[in-house]
């Protein structure tokens, strides 16, 4: 789940875990986020990767200077189709200056990393109208005209403008602060935390500018919740309670106060003061003045604009219910539809997904029965009192004391060695950034954060450690769809893949998490499950969360499910993830795009295979899958028809 408004934190299910915008957290078994869903007003919604052009983009600006759209677009319509598709996204994604410190590649579009988005009504309407004459640039191409493979592009770009104007009548539809990694508050801290570069003196004192701007971003934050509570969009009660106790938590007092709050011991001073210590080039004057300007800026911008957010959610307190689903909003049932498109990029209603869910429910229910039956378990015992036995008799991994993390890691360490071991006969293309394990305080599962495109960082798995019983059967998959076969594999290739920027920097729901998903099937088929039936059934219950999801998220958003409802289906098919049903409630729609997506994944994989016979190799057909980089589904389909009209011919 997709950071803000054009990167995907994808994020795994343990974690909580797409679509969101900011950066790319990828979500092997359950939570993302990647993510998903951006506020459909700003530029792109869910990026990973970065461009190797250099577009010069308009100046980074504030609410008060805004240029208009005639010099925006001025001199796009005469550009040949690539450096059109070049010149337009660069200044799309130039109005998002935290998404290029997050890919590292601020200074590629003529930005520093020392200023924050600006979120005013203004500016994102503004946006909206670039997004709007783009796309109306593009469609006075024509198509017809343009290479195979300036066509393929000319179709991605068109989804993804499309898409973002759809969404412009709901621009104050969202909810942007919660609990979840998709949130602005999260984001925002963990940009901070994570994406700032912090090399420098000149850094340091980006990392103070952006602090200081923290208040003005979060009043004009505030001037959209405001619109929001008007237009009757305010979150369930209890989100919103949770959300109190996120944001009183990031303060470090359940009851924060200006007087008692510290401002030397929160994390955005402390991650700070912990990194100027590898400054070289920093003489103790300019330590010392560093330090005092971040306390400050954290004591009067970064503080101050929490408190706001936690006044606004008392006040709107009184205006909420416990209705879970999107269906409560004005033209809810349209809001859900688009979003249902966005993160499945299918036509697919919500009866639809529904009943797929059902169906996969069953199906997959089926498959783990088999497994038990193998394993001589008795078949008058119910499935999840089987997975429960199973889960024993594999093992747990402690990460309360430094050798339980140590283990941890250095398991995850050599699944992924084996499994790239293995990949050498599954895939001709193959990405050169490695990935990375670090430890993450969470409890079982992890995220995926991608490598930076300058190669200053390289792919991270952000892996749990936290907790007393990290069940091992669970850790395989967790690896396979994080790091390889998985989201590593597929979004560092993108990366480095000779195509468009948007096309390396946007990922779709649907096809990132539905190759990730599609990648711990795979995983069976390249023997990593041998000899490991613990970690198949493992496999299968990740699967089934994944089916049990289709069925939760269009019930509690279309059809009216409650929250007990949800939960208590989930209890009954997946009792271990019956919490994630406040995720879907914050992140409506996102969760099925990863069934969705595996399954369109699987149905053309058969299909060539079918229609290639003994010529059928899937190395080559998982380099179509992952050469044209992160698209739509119905693109992808073309990409595989192309494929099998030429090799059949």
């Amino acid at each position: 789940m997709s950071r803000r408004s054009v990167i995907l934190r994808l994020c795994t299910v343990a974690v909580v875990s797409a679509l969101a915008a900011g950066c790319v957290r990828t979500d092997s078994v359950g939570n993302t986020t990647a993510a998903t869903t951006t506020a459909p007003t700003t530029a792109p919604t869910t990026a990973l990767t970065a461009t190797t052009s250099t577009t010069t983009a308009a100046p980074a600006p504030t609410s008060t200077t805004i240029p208009s759209i005639d010099a925006l677009v001025e001199g796009l319509a005469d550009l040949p189709f690539a450096e059109f598709l070049e010149a337009s996204y660069g200044r799309l994604i130039s109005r998002d200056p935290e998404f290029l410190t997050s890919l590292r590649v601020a200074d590629r579009y003529g930005l520093g990393n020392d200023r924050l988005n600006d979120l005013s009504d203004s500016y994102l309407r503004q946006t909206q109208n670039l997004e709007s004459a783009i796309l109306e640039l593009l469609h006075a191409r024509d198509r017809d005209a343009l290479s195979p493979a300036e066509q393929t592009s000319y179709d991605v770009y068109e989804w993804y403008l499309d898409e973002l104007v759809r969404g412009h009548e709901f621009m104050y539809h969202d909810n942007p602060i919660h609990y979840f990694l998709t949130s602005y508050n999260d984001n925002l801290l963990r940009l901070f935390t994570e994406d700032q570069p912090m090399a420098t003196k000149g850094d340091a004192e980006d990392y103070i500018s952006r602090l200081k701007q923290i208040r003005t971003q979060v009043d004009q934050l505030l001037e959209g919740l405001e619109i929001r509570r008007d237009m009757g969009v305010v979150p369930p009660r209890f989100i919103l309670l949770r959300t109190l106790r996120t944001l009183t938590g990031d303060l470090g007092s359940s009851s924060p106060t200006l007087d008692t709050i510290r401002a030397d011991t929160l994390p955005l001073f402390t991650v700070f003061r912990d990194k100027i210590e590898q400054i070289d080039e920093l003489d103790a004057t300019d330590h010392d003045r560093l330090l005092a300007e971040a306390r400050m800026a954290v004591t009067e911008s970064f503080v101050p604009a929490w408190l706001a957010l936690i006044d606004h959610l008392n006040s709107i307190e009184p205006l909420t219910t416990n209705d879970a689903g999107v269906w409560r909003l004005p033209d809810g049932d349209a809001y859900y539809a688009y979003l249902l498109r966005d993160q499945t990029s299918t036509d697919l209603t919500p009866d639809d997904i529904h009943q797929i869910g059902l169906e996969a429910v069953e199906r997959i229910r089926t498959e783990m029965r088999a497994v038990f039956d193998d394993l001589g378990y008795p078949q008058d015992v119910g499935l999840g009192r089987l997975r429960k036995r199973a889960a024993e008799e594999a093992g747990f991994l402690s990460g309360s004391t430094a050798d339980g993390r140590r283990q941890v890691l250095e398991t995850f360490e050599s699944l992924i060695d084996e499994a790239e071991r293995r990949s050498l006969k599954y895939f001709d293309l193959l990405p050169k950034a490695e990935v990375i394990v670090v430890p993450e305080q969470v409890g079982a599962g992890g995220f995926y954060m991608p490598a930076s495109v300058d190669g200053t960082r390289p792919g991270v798995f952000h892996a749990g450690v936290a907790g007393g019983r990290i069940p091992t059967y669970t850790m395989p998959t967790i690896t396979y769809h994080e790091t390889v076969p998985g989201h590593h594999l597929q979004i560092a290739l993108a990366q480095e893949l000779d195509l468009p920027s948007f096309r390396r920097y946007y990922q779709y729901n649907a096809y990132a998490e539905g190759w990730a998903l599609y990648a711990e099937r795979l995983a069976s088929e390249m023997g990593l499950y041998e000899d490991d039936p613990y970690g198949d059934i493992g496999r299968l219950e990740l699967e089934l969360l994944r089916a049990v999801r289709l069925v939760t998220d269009t019930g509690i958003h279309s059809m009216g499910w409650t929250r007990q409802k949800a939960q208590g289906y989930m209890n009954r098919y997946v009792p271990t993830w019956a919490h994630e049903v406040e995720r879907y409630v914050v992140v409506p729609a996102q969760a099925t795009g990863y069934l969705i997506g595996q399954q369109e994944i699987l149905r053309l994989r058969e299909k060539a295979a079918d229609a290639l016979g003994n010529g059928f190799d899937i190395a080559e057909f998982h380099d179509v899958v992952l050469g044209g980089g992160s698209i739509p589904l119905d693109v992808l389909e073309r990409r595989i028809d192309d494929y099998i009209t030429g090799k059949a011919h």
